[in-house]
């Protein structure tokens, strides 16, 4: 039997980003308010494939919500380097509450067109394509250590996936009862809780500027480097491939409710929520990691178990198995990003912060746009089953890539590392890729 002491020291080693003021606001804040993100994104998709019936412009509705931040990298990532984070972030929640609830009138009053629908998912893709690299780069000034980054990203990715563990199950239940309107004005209201807890901050002068954008450059420059140094290159491709071929299936979930398991809007809340507690185990057990070093030697499993759980899941006609294995492959889809994602903030230079977060940024968002109107285009072609079964291929092909490549990656993260306090977990992984290589 666990000692009691032991307990309370593991979970204050999870938790251990909370002992920041500013970190806890911010948590706290983000909570409710990606609650009612979950919510507006699963009504979204339902409204418009009762509307129309078509997976195409299901599609074509998740491009036009994430093109912008491919589309606008230039832009944002300077703008996250030279100008107050909080600022832009205060702006940015500012204007999606605004958006949500234009889609919860236009939904409330009368009968929404489809264009409507898409214009004003454009516009949010235009707000998030700043907000992203903001956001993921305002992190590292919440917390005052290094070493508490990993856990501060983990925690991050413990709430959004609690937020999709219950946003989507709440979403289900308010469209089969009141409609998709309710959500979209569920959604507004909980902006103001991320504006008060960015508000209620205390930051030192400067603090939330990058400070360096000018003085290094501009978005070529943040290029150049990311893709001059192993570890970001390959993590940001394998971030690029998963949301290029293995994300879609979030945008084609209305369809295979529908079409494979038979269900309605209570068994698609039921999945997502169930996507959201396989995603959520997979945070957690990044948060009690001691530090973040490494991190990039297991991301093979987590992208192996994703594409495997996406391939399995595609033949699935039953709603206990197909929940069960959308929350292995979540599992292994948020435990590959949310690595990578502390893997990139661990190892970047701090004045490149917001135009590399800008392109870890378009390789989430920018190619899921893509993979949407792909996915769309292929399910209406060969069926939504065969669609997510390729999409299940594609990422374990991604994956055995970037094995390929993982002794580079060691290689150059282990002096950074060093340079971090960490020089014996660097050696170890330098000794671990070597060992890798060597034939048995």
């Amino acid at each position: 039997m666990e000692h009691p002491a032991a307990h309370r020291s593991k979970l204050s080693l999870m938790l251990r980003a909370f002992k920041y003021r500013n970190y806890r606001l911010f948590f706290c804040g983000q909570c409710i308010s990606l609650i009612g993100t979950w919510m507006q994104s699963v009504a979204l998709s339902w409204l418009v494939y009762r509307l129309t019936g078509s997976t195409l412009l299901l599609g074509v509705t998740g491009f036009a919500s994430q093109a912008p931040s491919l589309l606008l990298a230039p832009l944002t990532g300077p703008a996250a380097d030279r100008f107050d984070r909080r600022k832009i972030l205060i702006f940015t929640q500012i204007l999606s509450m605004l958006q949500a609830m234009a889609l919860a009138l236009l939904v409330l009053s009368g009968s929404p067109q489809v264009w409507q629908i898409i214009a004003l998912a454009s516009a949010i893709g235009v707000i998030n394509a700043f907000d992203i690299p903001a956001r993921q780069a305002f992190i590292v000034e919440l917390v005052e250590k290094r070493e508490d980054l990993a856990n501060a990203i983990a925690l991050n990715s413990s709430m959004f996936n609690s937020a999709r563990l219950i946003g989507p199950a709440i979403a289900g239940v308010c469209i089969a009862a009141f409609g998709e309107g309710v959500c979209f004005l569920a959604n507004a209201l909980s902006y103001t809780a991320v504006i008060a807890a960015l508000l209620a901050m205390r930051l030192p002068p400067g603090r939330t500027s990058g400070g360096g954008g000018e003085k290094s450059g501009g978005f070529k420059e943040g290029l150049k480097y990311a893709f001059g140094f192993p570890p970001i290159k390959y993590v940001v491709l394998m971030l690029a491939a998963g949301s290029l071929f293995g994300m879609p299936y979030a945008v084609l979930m209305p369809a295979y409710i529908r079409e494979i398991l038979h269900g309605g809007p209570r068994t698609l809340g039921f999945i997502m929520g169930c996507s959201g507690a396989g995603a959520l185990l997979g945070a957690l057990r990044l948060a009690g990691r001691k530090h973040p070093a490494g991190l990039e030697r297991g991301i093979p499993f987590f992208t192996g178990l994703f594409g495997l759980g996406l391939l399995a899941f595609s033949f699935s006609t039953s709603v206990a198995l197909s929940a069960v294995l959308i929350a292995c492959a979540s599992f292994g889809m948020i435990s590959f990003m949310a690595s990578g994602n502390t893997v990139v903030q661990t190892l970047v230079d701090d004045d490149k912060r917001g135009r590399v977060m800008a392109l870890y940024s378009v390789a989430f968002m920018g190619m899921a746009p893509f993979g949407s109107l792909l996915a769309g285009w292929a399910a209406s072609r060969i069926g939504v089953a065969h669609t997510m079964a390729l999409s299940g291929l594609f990422v374990l092909a991604a994956t055995l890539a970037f094995v390929s490549k993982l002794k580079e990656i060691s290689a150059h993260a282990a002096p950074v590392y060093g340079r971090l306090g960490l020089e014996g977990i660097a050696a170890e992984g330098l000794a671990e890729a070597e060992r890798a290589e060597r034939p048995v």
